[in-house]
């Protein structure tokens, strides 16, 4: 049996908060009329660490959600 951490445990309300971050980044990105390839050549990162973000993703770096809001001002 494997065991797990309590600190890798991710409740059901940092969930909600982390996706509730990355829909706001996305909405973010479109108000200031962004596109994907345009985050994907500012941030330096693929297009599927992007979705991650957006997604809210718990297994992305705080660095790279940091370098989004960076390119988004």
């Amino acid at each position: 049996m494997q065991s797990r951490s309590i600190h890798r445990t991710l409740f059901p309300g940092q969930a909600k908060i982390l996706q509730t971050f990355g829909q706001d980044l996305l909405l973010a990105m479109k108000r200031r009329g962004y596109s994907k390839k345009l985050m994907c050549e500012r941030t330096g990162f693929d297009p599927k660490t992007l979705n991650k973000v957006f997604a809210g993703d718990p297994g992305v770096a705080i660095g790279t959600y940091l370098k989004v809001m960076a390119v988004l001002g």
